[in-house]
């Protein structure tokens, strides 16, 4: 994600209107029709405003315990059609719960807890996340 880790800061995704053009850019680049956004942790700046603005995009939404779910109200998560798996792990005691505050408003949604697990819950129980994914993706079908 631009901005975070070893990438530079970059001017493009300053806005919350350029992160949602360049998550478009690219899944435009990819030829991505109907995918699935995973979102974890960080990517919830990208990911959330671009549900908001383009979720019939999607075939699915997964937040694992995405950052910024506050930054919009309930009305906003109510107007969202997605299908949506909120997944996050029992031990992250703050952005899991908090995250579910805001998107358990998103009226398609799913919840699977991570058992054992904290806020990297695909990285401390990859088997648990892979089980709970693929159940989702399965029902989309």
């Amino acid at each position: 994600v631009p901005g975070h880790g070893d990438s530079p800061p970059a001017e493009t995704v300053a806005t919350e209107q350029g992160r949602v053009a360049f998550l478009d850019h690219v899944l435009q680049e990819l030829g991505m029709r109907s995918p699935i956004l995973v979102s974890p942790s960080m990517s919830g700046r990208f990911a959330l405003p671009f549900l908001l603005a383009w979720g019939d995009r999607l075939a699915g939404f997964v937040p694992v315990a995405p950052v910024g779910t506050k930054e919009y109200t309930a009305e906003e998560y109510r107007r969202v059609q997605t299908p949506t798996l909120i997944l996050y792990g029992d031990r992250d005691t703050r952005l899991g719960p908090q995250a579910l505050q805001s998107l358990r408003h998103l009226p398609r949604h799913r919840v699977a807890v991570v058992p054992d697990a904290g806020h990297a819950c695909y990285l401390d129980k990859p088997e648990n996340f892979h089980q709970a994914l693929l159940g989702f993706l399965r029902q989309l079908k």
